[in-house]
């Protein structure tokens, strides 16, 4: 199972009756400069690639919602959603090879920026979050300083190993738990590995309609993946001392 991160436009005065789905065409073909701007490719034919070529260089007041769904079998799959609002506007003449190839080395295997398909720029007035972690609003500037989770790359395929190959281990993590949910280990009948990045992981425990998350912090902030083997063997050696 692949994991699911979707995302939508919604335009204003636009004539497509529902939102334009960026998914539908290509998942992987958006990236953030190092300005905080998102690079958008769609087909030329979009109903926003179109709103955008009749407003020529204007400014078009544009929604994008993110939605990320969690790459392994769990109940209640959403891990979260975003919303980036901003003001779109294509990008054209010696901008549209340099975003060409951010958007090649960001997204590898992107369709090319051919005639067949626009870029866009959404500069980024406002987001907002709302995810496992929390509700919270999310600044231009701090937008544009966010820098990617080294495990994010990494993640849907660390997850699914870590579903398929270890439950058993998995399980054993409630010994670090508190009062009744450490009481309750043995009775949660489906233990999955929720979310994954540098600092930690989220594991969802669920038994017939009832689920409940808990969040495991590594000692300390991994960087890649080796740093990620050793902060798991150090987790799952302190859940097997508490036994």
């Amino acid at each position: 199972m692949e994991s699911s991160v979707t995302a939508t436009l919604a335009i204003p005065g636009t004539e497509a009756a529902a939102p334009d789905p960026l998914g539908s065409w290509s998942p992987d073909a958006r990236a953030v400069t190092a300005d905080g701007d998102v690079i958008l490719l769609l087909p030329a034919d979009a109903p926003a690639a179109r709103a955008a070529a009749y407003a020529q260089d204007d400014d078009i007041t544009t929604v994008m919602e993110i939605t990320d769904v969690a790459p392994v079998s769990v109940p209640h799959r959403v891990r979260g959603r975003a919303w980036v609002a901003g003001w779109l506007t294509a990008v054209r003449n010696e901008q549209r090879a340099a975003y060409a190839r951010l958007l090649a080395e960001r997204r590898p295997g992107a369709p090319a920026a051919d005639v067949a398909w626009m870029l866009l720029r959404l500069e980024v007035g406002e987001a907002y979050v709302d995810d496992l972690w929390g509700e919270e609003q999310v600044e231009p500037e701090d937008f544009a300083a966010a820098r990617p989770d080294p495990l994010a790359p990494h993640e849907a395929e660390l997850l699914q190993h870590l579903a398929a190959a270890h439950e058993g281990r998995l399980r054993g993590l409630c010994t670090l738990l508190g009062g009744e949910f450490r009481q309750s280990c043995g009775t949660w009948d489906q233990v999955t590995p929720l979310a994954l990045d540098r600092y930690g992981m989220r594991v969802r425990f669920a038994v017939a309609e009832r689920c409940f998350d808990a969040r495991f912090e590594f000692p300390d902030a991994v960087r890649d993946v080796a740093g990620l083997r050793l902060a798991m063997h150090q987790l799952f050696e302190a859940a097997a001392a508490e036994r």
